[in-house]
């Protein structure tokens, strides 16, 4: 009884309102991100590098040296992006 007394209470309600569109923005710029993060070449190559042991470690070796390339490249096309649209970046 206390607490449906407590949930008629408009501070606690507007509190479980905030904490649930808090939740669902948190969930869909996750998905988004998700998506995002997906299209990168890096991101495609880990998988399918991962999906298959190694059998030696020159193999090792071969898919981290693949892995540097593909993840330089999708730092450099980035770059390049922004600075098409305009945007600076800079370490």
């Amino acid at each position: 009884h206390g607490v449906s007394r407590l949930l008629s209470l408009r501070p606690i309600r507007r509190a479980a309102q905030l904490t649930a569109y808090a939740w669902m923005k948190a969930k869909i710029a996750g998905k988004d991100a998700t998506t995002k993060l997906l299209k990168f070449k890096t991101v495609r190559q880990i998988r399918h590098e991962a999906s298959g042991l190694p059998k030696n470690v020159g193999e090792v070796g071969r898919r981290a040296g693949r892995l540097r390339d593909s993840l330089v490249n999708d730092v450099k096309d980035g770059i390049r992006d922004n600075s098409r649209q305009g945007c600076s970046f800079s370490i």
